[in-house]
């Protein structure tokens, strides 16, 4: 879909529309040349209450002829005391809803009313796109029923503005669309198949994405995995014919002296569960324990775009859990990179074990803080369900800090408990540790506090648990793809890392 900011009031475009929020429970529309000419369409469609002004709804007129456009499309924004960039987000996937629905391949929006309701006119912009952007994503290039001329809706939206666009308003719409790129690439990297995105193909892949971008990307094969003692990552991946692979990407937008930021991501292609293996329904499902490394591939990869003033690193830990002959067994012990024995009494608790690895060394390159993101545990949809990603840390400031880039972005998250009780409770029979409690209470705490034995004293860190956030979440979140990656934590990682 192509994007475009134009000084209104006409672009090339079949259809209008038009954005109205609800001010003390009606719509009120914009002041605007068309306003009489709307007035009466707008009339009409509250009379019957087709259109309230509400968030997600829209009502669609077609061949009115208003103002030299064929169609008018009204958008809700929600109640005006409520309005924020989320609500625009979300009004954006509904005019790309909508717009589809009835076949519209080319739409301008007015700008004027949308800038009435939220008065910071870039952030409207940066909001909106995201919507429009994020909407336009699917996974079905392995179909093989191409698509016809006419199923290729809405290649076109322009937002014509009142005045000419300004340089803020034209960085903000790119922005949106190197946010939104890298996180329908985080989407895609997640949604196929694990036949199809074995550890060795998302390395590929990662490399592939990274050219000419000014990111470094070194990728560790099995030997030089084993060589530099990474115990957790090689122990889960020996019931596999496919090998594991450390990725490792780093990104220089400030001076060499400046510390960098460092964001871990879990990269499990495809988690059977290992010997303690997994139900068979919704297994197909775990295609998408690698979410949480897809997540760091795209923040290292928006960073590099926006060319950020800021020096990261992204570590993604790839591997299968497969139950083959050699596979890790409940009872092994395995030494990890930052020397401490791990007995495993779940094969089905992995995650963790390569993500240690990865947060020791993560931690030896002396970051300014470290983030990792993984589809940890299912007892943080108990929790949470799928609005809220879990955060866990010790760290004060950092939760602040983690808790207003989540609200800039419109990304859910939310504190949840972590302390000394949770540590005891990780700790072995016959090794420094073991790699799970021995009850079954509060299982991501417990996962987060085994992950908090990988990181350096001193170091800021903290833990995001997407297992509930990572896929399916169309239902609350209308720019999501129905049954598929959502793309989480990408925004709020980029936001974090810009705050350094």
């Amino acid at each position: 879909m192509k994007l475009i900011l134009q000084k209104g009031p006409r672009a090339e475009a079949s259809t209008l529309v038009m954005f109205l929020a609800k001010d003390k429970g009606a719509p009120k529309p914009a002041s605007t040349k068309f306003t009489v000419e709307l007035k009466s369409l707008l009339d009409a469609a509250i009379s019957d209450a087709r259109f309230t002004g509400a968030k997600q709804e829209s009502v669609f007129f077609r061949h009115c002829a208003v103002a030299g456009f064929t169609n008018v499309l009204f958008v809700g924004l929600g109640e005006t005391e409520k309005l924020d960039s989320e609500a625009v987000r979300v009004a954006g996937a509904t005019v790309y809803a909508a717009l589809k629905g009835h076949k519209v391949t080319a739409a301008a929006l007015s700008g004027e009313s949308l800038f009435k309701a939220i008065k910071d006119s870039s952030v409207a912009i940066q909001a909106l796109a995201e919507g429009l952007l994020l909407s336009d994503y699917a996974y079905d290039e392995l179909k093989t029923k191409a698509k016809t001329p006419a199923e290729k809706f809405v290649s076109a939206v322009t937002l014509l503005t009142p005045l000419a666009p300004s340089q803020a308003q034209q960085k903000a719409l790119k922005r949106a669309e190197i946010l939104s790129e890298c996180q329908n690439f985080t989407r895609w990297l997640g949604d196929t198949p694990g036949n199809l995105m074995t550890p060795t193909i998302l390395a590929e892949e990662t490399a592939k994405a990274a050219k000419g971008t000014g990111l470094k990307v070194t990728i560790w094969d099995k030997a030089r995995i084993k060589k530099e003692n990474f115990g957790g990552l090689l122990s889960v991946s020996l019931g596999s014919d496919q090998e594991p692979r450390f990725i490792i990407m780093e990104y220089k937008g400030a001076g060499a002296g400046k510390r960098p930021v460092c964001f871990v991501g879990k990269g499990l292609t495809f988690d059977s569960g290992g010997i303690s293996i997994k139900p068979s329904a919704a297994m197909e499902e775990m295609k998408y324990d690698m979410c949480g490394g897809a997540a760091v591939i795209g923040t290292l990869l928006a960073l590099a775009k926006l060319k950020a003033k800021v020096n990261v690193i992204g570590l993604v830990p790839a591997s299968e859990n497969m139950p083959g002959p050699s596979a890790l067994k409940p009872g092994d012990v395995y030494k990890a990179r930052n020397g401490k024995s791990v007995e495993v009494f779940n094969t089905d608790a992995e995650g963790r074990l390569i993500l240690g690895d990865a947060l020791a060394y993560g931690s030896e390159q002396k970051p300014v803080a470290m983030f990792d993101a993984a589809t940890l545990t299912g007892a943080i949809l108990v929790a949470l369900g799928n609005t809220h990603t879990g955060v866990f840390t010790r760290d004060v400031k950092l939760r602040k800090r983690i808790q207003e880039a989540g609200e800039t972005t419109g990304e859910l998250v939310w504190a949840m408990p972590l302390n000394d009780f949770h540590r005891e409770d990780m700790k072995g029979t016959h090794a420094d540790l073991c790699n799970i409690s021995a009850g079954r209470l509060a299982g991501s705490s417990t996962a987060a506090a085994f992950l908090e034995e990988f990181v350096s004293e001193g170091i800021p860190w903290a833990h995001f648990d997407i297992a509930g956030t990572a896929w399916n979440v169309s239902s609350r979140f209308p720019y999501c793809p129905k049954k598929s990656a959502s793309g989480v934590i990408v925004r709020t990682f980029v936001e974090l890392a810009e705050s350094y």
